[in-house]
């Protein structure tokens, strides 16, 4: 599928942010720092709100967007902005507790921290019911969102903390670490599932492969149209290689630096920190392109594709 560059920066960017909110929330309870906090939550609350504004420019009409809220039965979508704009009553509570009465308002802060967790599982979710990608349709999708919004704000966090010199608490760096493996055990076995063959064929897509082999006789459409632009997106096989492995090296080198010189008990430097975090992010902007550059719509079948 093409990949929406509104899309990558809403659920990069929020998610993110997402995370950024649970550890700080988290480590709240074992270190009491203000420093931090003070300067985590704007940085986490500019993320989120940078990601949400940035998902209405995939609207066909951002003007309706609100009208989206209203299928929150059933529309996971929908249960994602509600999620998003809940989140917001209790992250404004801390907000007011750090700014104006000068203290850490932890209740506020776990349920925004659990807000946060909501509005991620919801975006995975979209995904993940979408049956028309069968590389999505999986319980790894959620997973996935889940563990890369907890893995990029545990390197946020570390980073702000090394900045402000405030030592990091090691049950923080070991669930970090925890989710950082998870995150990449996860993705293993997603890109497996990714390049396994599919059950989908242009017999099944069509229902009729009982009467024998089915092959395709012509296109819908002489020219391209929306379907072939957006769902017939593919990206060489021998590019996803490289650019996946370059995505896990971003991923997973600078945090692990950092991780490993905490863990050593060195104080960290501001620089190099900062410098691991943005690579980071680096690496989950191109993860998450991969993510949909690599998908295959069933749709494809009827334009030639072999398998989707």
């Amino acid at each position: 599928m093409k990949p929406a560059f509104s899309v990558i920066c809403f659920t990069v960017l929020s998610g993110t942010g997402y995370g950024l909110v649970v550890w700080l929330a988290l480590g709240a309870l074992f270190q009491p720092d203000l420093a931090v906090a003070r300067l985590g939550y704007p940085i986490a609350f500019v993320m989120i709100s940078a990601g949400l504004l940035s998902s209405t420019l995939h609207l066909k009409s951002p003007s309706r967007a609100r009208f989206a809220l209203s299928q929150w039965r059933t529309s996971w979508l929908s249960r994602e902005g509600v999620a998003a704009l809940a989140t917001y009553l209790p992250l404004l509570a801390v907000f007011w507790g750090l700014f104006v009465d000068g203290r850490h308002w932890h209740i506020a802060a776990l349920l925004a921290a659990g807000g946060s967790m909501v509005t991620v599982f919801c975006t995975g979710m979209i995904y993940q019911t979408t049956r028309a990608v069968r590389a999505w349709a999986t319980p790894m999708t959620s997973t996935v969102y889940l563990l890369a919004a907890i893995t990029g704000g545990g390197a946020f966090c570390l980073a702000l903390q090394v900045i402000v010199g405030t030592p990091v608490p090691m049950p923080v760096s070991l669930a970090i670490a925890v989710a950082l493996v998870g995150l990449m055990a996860t993705k293993h076995f997603w890109w497996r599932n990714l390049a396994a063959p599919s059950a989908s064929t242009v017999a099944t897509a069509t229902g009729l492969g009982k009467p024998g082999d089915v092959s395709l006789f012509e296109r819908p459409h002489v020219t391209e149209n929306w379907l072939t632009e957006e769902m017939g997106f593919r990206v060489a096989r021998n590019h996803a290689a490289r650019l996946r492995r370059i995505s896990q090296a971003l991923l997973t080198l600078p945090l692990a630096a950092l991780l490993v010189s905490l863990a050593l008990g060195t104080t960290g430097i501001p620089v190099p920190s900062a410098l691991a975090t943005v690579l980071f992010l680096l690496g989950a902007f191109l993860e998450r392109w991969l993510f949909f550059a690599e998908a295959r719509h069933t749709v494809g079948l009827y334009y030639g594709s072999s398998h989707a």
